[in-house]
């Protein structure tokens, strides 16, 4: 446990795999930085938050350090150059990195499968994230990205500041574009190596 705020723990699952990630994300040329190779995953962000319907959507790959959104939607749209926490906030300008133990997306991974919290307040493991307290998150659906390979990449996920009642649609959903967002990544590999 690593502590977090005002005594409250916060559980973040240790990444066993987060070694082979890192270089299977290194050799796909993906979690570095946003740039034009990079709008296929804003465009599927901002298809996630329009199938979803919800405010706050991701592209997320995780290497042993950090979290890059390689795809991101915001309220006001794709925020290039913004982080979440910056968006959500006050609509600076800040980068698409967020610590690993912030969000529920090292969840995904550990688990290896989809994550639904329709109300993240309801579960103490994940009400005392930070992203609860610094930007309001109160929802989340999330899916890992899980390669050719068996390497978890990522995740694709949608977010909500309010509680959503995702059900068994919203898990499906949520399986489907990660399967698709995967075939996308396959394609880049095969037909554009970095």
């Amino acid at each position: 446990m690593t502590p977090y705020g005002e005594g409250r723990p916060l559980l973040t699952p240790v990444d066993q795999d987060a070694p082979r990630r890192s270089a299977r994300l290194r050799r796909l040329g993906l979690g570095e930085r946003a740039d034009a190779s990079y709008d296929c995953f804003d465009a599927f962000a901002d298809r996630v938050a329009e199938v979803t319907a919800t405010p706050f959507s991701m592209v997320n790959f995780i290497d042993e350090n950090r979290q890059f959104f390689a795809g991101l939607h915001t309220p006001s749209g794709t925020a290039r150059g913004a982080d979440l926490g910056a968006a959500a906030a006050a609509g600076g300008s800040r980068r698409r990195y967020m610590a690993r133990d912030h969000g529920y997306c090292p969840h995904v991974l550990e688990r290896r499968k989809a994550l639904v919290l329709e109300d993240v307040c309801d579960y103490p493991r994940f009400a005392g994230n930070p992203v609860v307290d610094d930007i309001g998150i109160r929802s989340y659906l999330g899916a890992p990205l899980i390669d050719r390979t068996g390497v978890a990449l990522g995740t694709v996920c949608a977010v909500d500041t309010v509680p959503r009642p995702w059900g068994r649609a919203g898990l499906e959903v949520i399986k489907l574009l990660a399967r698709e967002i995967v075939a996308q990544i396959e394609h880049r590999e095969t037909h554009h190596r970095p």
